[in-house]
């Protein structure tokens, strides 16, 4: 582990996971700069953090290139460089094919696919350049072994394909000493899901239990820490992935 502190900037920080994160980086020392979509919601997360002064807060839609660009631009110039980027923002849309619409379509490409891409452009092209780095992104364990009890079409086409984007670029970037992988979450207890939802998601793996955001944040500490480790996609899912049972 890099005892210096690093710059590291996570989406989707504002709540769950993405606040989890922010919340660990900070307890090392690290510099942090969270997105969110809005600013009163960064606003929020950063009065529940004792506003540090090195939590810094950019808002605006993943979405859109010029967010990440504005991501990277105010992390250098506050903080030198970024060392760590966590790819955190999504959503999950699960329901037969038949039920999907075109605005759950764009939703999740927008947020999934294009909340992934840009920022990591950003990092790929900054961190080549200081030959060092780590990228790490959120996908689903469901996108590794789909499940008939949750019909998620969309959400296992974009984080599949993202769980393969991770082994290529790893593959790309490795010469330039940037690691690249993804932790894929099974059955988290987050605000991303209705509590009324418990009970059946827990029956979804045969630890029979929810994960908690912590589970995620200390296998993203680890690959953030780790030198040897690159193109793995680390399933945190209590034994989903494993097979049936």
């Amino acid at each position: 582990m890099n005892n210096e502190a690093r710059t590291v900037v996570i989406t989707g920080a504002s709540s769950g996971i993405g606040f989890a994160l922010a919340q660990a980086y900070l307890a090392r020392g690290d510099n942090v700069v969270g997105n969110a979509r809005t600013i009163e919601r960064l606003e929020a997360a950063a009065q529940k953090l004792g506003n540090p002064p090195n939590f810094l807060t950019v808002a605006g839609d993943i979405a859109d290139p010029a967010t990440s660009r504005t991501l990277f631009e105010r992390a250098i110039a506050a903080f030198g460089k970024v060392d760590v980027l966590v790819n955190n923002a999504g959503i999950f849309i699960a329901k037969p094919i038949a039920n999907y619409t075109d605005d759950h379509l764009d939703a999740l490409i927008n947020t999934n696919l294009k909340g992934f891409f840009y920022p990591t452009q950003q990092a790929a092209e900054h961190m080549a350049r200081n030959r060092q780095g780590h990228i790490v992104s959120i996908t689903a364990s469901i996108a590794m072994q789909p499940t008939a009890k949750v019909p998620a079409l969309l959400p296992v086409l974009i984080k599949g394909g993202l769980n393969q984007a991770t082994r290529a670029l790893a593959l790309e970037l490795a010469s330039s000493n940037v690691k690249v992988s993804a932790v894929a979450p099974g059955a988290i207890d987050t605000p991303l899901h209705d509590p009324s939802r418990h009970a059946f998601m827990k029956t979804l793996q045969p630890a029979a239990r929810l994960g908690s955001t912590k589970d995620i944040v200390d296998a993203v500490l680890y690959l953030t820490d780790a030198e040897y480790t690159t193109g793995v996609v680390l399933a945190v899912d209590g034994g989903a992935t494993a097979g049936t049972w």
